[in-house]
């Protein structure tokens, strides 16, 4: 494995001296290169589906800190704009798409075969990014998971509690899991094409996961995730999947056995220790610094990132931050994190 990409020689299984970083939404608005070619595209979606621009600000991280890792530009929403539900984002409040809430309204989603249409230009993007990037650097694919997805095209915005999504898995289950059985057919079409144009890695977003309970999280966060991972390795043998059931709690324990993927991304309401013990010995994980510490710096910050990379120092891992970095962080702490782990 020597001479494999750091990123990827984890993803394997192996413990290194100084783990790989990356971070969720690295690239984003807390960097003003990022704000100034936003602007050039004109609007969130538009950057999304400009193949140069959305290569561009995948490359600025990159540019800046030399993380080990490239994330893919794009949005979790897509998927469902590319099977026919209406997507717009409002200034300030986040994305609004039309609502899937009867059989009426699932019947006007497209079919799968058609998604490609629309996201041909995601698929250009990873092509570009896959020339571009220096050739240490881990190209990182994605989706939102099924769930996650559901809870917006149902609600046709996010929501706190993702009430309107559980409502319709009560009241009417067969419309609910034919329309999360869509998503998982256009996920695994997505994923595919995208490994094909050269991500190396794809990473699962379920953002909305730990709002599952019981029995619901092993049926509408977990099969999911295993369906969608299995076709993936049976097209793609030896491509790495990574999985992020976020707020999963206990649930993490077992999540990469049962679904077969390759590393385990953990959010920060989990003890780095537990994890340690509990998820790691399965094999590779990722995270988990809150991050608050982006934007707030300091020794916090230091002693925290020093604290996760301890913790898993015995055990393959992905140093990331439990969730997406904001857009108040400070590009300096970023550094500051960086190259904490990096001497660590």
């Amino acid at each position: 494995m020597a001479g494999q990409k750091k990123l990827l020689r984890a993803l394997a299984g192996e413990t290194q001296d100084v783990p790989p970083i990356w971070m969720m939404r690295q690239a984003g608005r807390y960097l003003p290169e990022y704000r100034a070619t936003r602007a050039e595209a004109g609007d969130f979606l538009s950057l999304c589906y400009n193949p140069e621009l959305a290569a561009e600000v995948t490359l600025q991280p990159i540019r800046r800190y030399g993380f080990d890792a490239a994330i893919l530009f794009a949005d979790i929403l897509l998927i469902p704009q590319a099977l026919g539900a209406d997507l717009w984002f409002v200034t300030g409040e986040g994305p609004r798409l039309s609502t899937i809430t009867t059989e009426g309204d699932f019947a006007k989603l497209g079919p799968v075969s058609d998604i490609h249409e629309t996201l041909n230009p995601i698929y250009e993007t990873v092509r570009i990014l896959s020339r571009a990037l220096p050739a240490e650097t881990t190209l990182i694919g994605f989706a939102g998971a099924p769930w996650t997805v559901a809870t917006y095209m149902i609600a046709g915005r996010g929501t706190p509690d993702q009430g309107p999504a559980h409502a319709l898995r009560e009241e009417n289950t067969a419309l609910f899991e034919a329309l999360l059985a869509r998503i998982t057919e256009a996920t695994i079409e997505y994923l595919s094409k995208q490994i094909e144009a050269g991500a190396e890695v794809v990473k699962i977003f379920d953002s909305w996961a730990g709002s599952l309970k019981g029995e619901a999280f092993q049926k509408y966060a977990l099969e999911p995730c295993r369906q969608i991972t299995a076709a993936l390795k049976e097209r793609h043998p030896g491509i790495p999947v990574i999985g992020f059931p976020r707020e999963a709690g206990d649930k993490y324990v077992g999540f990469a056995k049962a679904t077969g993927v390759d590393c385990v991304a953990l959010d920060n309401s989990v003890d780095p220790a537990w994890a340690a013990a509990h998820v790691q010995a399965d094999g590779c994980v990722q995270g988990n610094l809150a991050s608050r510490h982006m934007v707030t710096g300091g020794q916090e910050l230091v002693d925290e990132t020093r604290r996760i990379v301890e913790a898993f120092r015995n055990g393959p891992h992905i140093f990331n931050l439990g969730h997406g970095i904001t857009p108040d962080a400070d590009p300096a702490n970023v550094q500051l994190m960086i190259d904490t782990v990096r001497s660590s």
